[in-house]
């Protein structure tokens, strides 16, 4: 049978779901209901379709430690992972390039592809199956396939496909609600999934004819990356440099409208882009009232509305049709219609340089996470987790001094000339300018509470000397 491996893309900020989603904790790490992950749910999906044992991701760098913490936590672990780390996004023509040039290197020229994006949910994963089998198929008699959903309504938000049985008549862009309106009525129309099935080698034939820039660019960023592997894992870094070059366009534009092969299997199959706070409403549990709700709510003479809590009490009292997202360090209130204008407040921020934008007041690390808790005028207060085995890099601060007390477990603590084994209630001050690492020796989680003092408290106010993770 012919290699078969499913590519997940993991990518984007998810500008739409702000506040839950930020530029460094992006959509596909939203947690569902489940609690498990988007990209955990698309970890699953990819491994459980007919012939798949291997896997690639391609991600962002800083994504990383991220990505391979969430698939760790599954049972469904690829024989071998091969994770593509972009330096930026470059949209899905990059991505494809680079997933296709890295297979056919790994697995061979006859490999088929199985393109699947991180942040989408299929409930109907059997129904995926049987889709996936048939675009295999169609892959092996070498013809691009898309996949297109049924349409249940005129909807405005999706790209359509009209078809012809299995072939592609055309890509058309998003319509308005009279053309959508149309669409629905004619039967001709599919929604575009945004998930595609291939031949590796004959999509880099076919990219040769129709984007050889973005090829050609893709080509000399993997040559000029660096990879580490394993016996179960590869990690292939792009030149940024290099790869800050290629042409940002989407796969639809740049190969799909050209190609004369392209073929679509629709299916139905329960599928949600998760697109808007509307989308991302529809997996929570339902009221009484027809309230979407996720976390600690309680509405009354309400209705109709999509919330989502972080912890404390979120009381809702006489409104309707309105989005309400709290997470510890930003609330987002919006009406319901105006789910698609998220982005413009996210852009707004990112303009403005508001960190709420980039980050969560709780921030993961490849060692753990830590929580901004408290700040003001020249000081920070945190709460710092550290896996069991786990070791921050050697570092020193220009700007700050830091006061360390454990909560729970075991701290090994490099603070300048002294090396110091410290438990629970235990402390020490770290001056600015003195050289430090902490690290966890047990086999429990680390927590303590770190107190920053200084003229600057910014993140970017550090210097690795060591470091584990490789970064700089």
């Amino acid at each position: 049978m012919t290699n078969f491996v499913p590519v997940i893309i993991c990518g984007g900020a998810g500008s739409r779901l702000w506040p839950l989603s930020r530029e460094n904790h992006p959509k596909p790490l939203i947690k569902l209901g489940d609690g498990l992950s988007l990209v955990q749910h698309a970890l699953k999906r990819a491994m459980g379709l007919p012939g798949a044992q291997d896997l690639i991701t391609v991600t962002n760098r800083d994504l990383f430690f991220a990505m391979e913490d969430e698939y760790r936590q599954m049972d469904c672990k690829p024989r071998l992972a091969r994770y593509l780390l972009e330096s930026e996004g470059r949209n899905t023509a990059a991505a494809i390039a680079l997933a296709s040039l890295d297979a056919v290197q790994a697995f061979g020229d006859d490999v088929i592809l199985c393109v699947l994006p991180a942040d989408h949910v299929v409930a109907d994963t059997a129904a995926f199956g049987k889709a996936v089998e048939r675009a295999q198929r169609l892959a092996g008699e070498g013809r691009l396939i898309t996949f297109g959903i049924r349409p249940d309504r005129a909807e405005t938000g999706y790209g359509y496909i009209e078809a012809d049985g299995e072939d592609v008549k055309q890509f058309v862009e998003k319509p308005d609600a009279e053309t959508a309106e149309a669409y629905l009525k004619s039967g001709r129309f599919l929604w575009n999934a945004g998930m595609f099935c291939f031949n590796a080698g004959v999509m880099i034939s076919l990219m040769e004819q129709f984007c050889p820039d973005i090829l050609d660019g893709t080509r000399a960023a993997l040559a000029a990356g660096r990879t580490a592997e394993g016996d179960d894992l590869a990690q292939v870094t792009v030149d940024p440099e290099k790869f800050a070059e290629v042409r940002s366009d989407s796969i639809d534009y740049a190969v799909l409208e050209k190609a004369p092969n392209v073929a679509v299997v629709a299916c139905d199959i329960g599928w949600n882009d998760i697109g808007s706070w509307s989308a991302l409403g529809e997996q929570f549990d339902r009221d009484e009232s027809g309230n979407l709700i996720d976390g600690n709510v309680s509405a009354v003479n309400s209705s109709n509305n999509v919330v989502s809590g972080s912890g404390r009490l979120v009381g809702l009292v006489g409104v309707e049709d309105l989005i309400i997202a709290d997470t510890p360090d930003a609330l987002l209130v919006a009406s319901r219609e105006s789910a698609q204008d998220v982005k413009l407040l996210y852009n707004r921020l990112k303009e403005a340089g508001d960190e709420t934008h980039r980050i969560h007041s709780t921030a993961h690390r490849p060692w753990g996470s830590y929580t901004v808790l408290e700040e003001g005028p020249r000081f920070k207060i945190k709460r710092i987790e550290v896996k069991p085995g786990a070791s921050l890099s050697l570092q020193m601060h220009h700007h700050r001094a830091e006061h360390w007390v454990v909560v729970s477990g075991t701290a090994k603590v490099v603070n300048g000339e002294r090396e110091l084994m410290l438990t629970t209630d235990q402390s020490t001050y770290i001056p600015c300018g003195a050289m430090h690492r902490l690290e966890n020796p047990g086999v429990l989680k680390l927590v303590l509470i770190e107190v920053q003092t200084g003229d600057y408290l910014g993140e970017d106010d550090i210097v690795r000397f060591d470091d584990v993770y490789g970064r700089g």
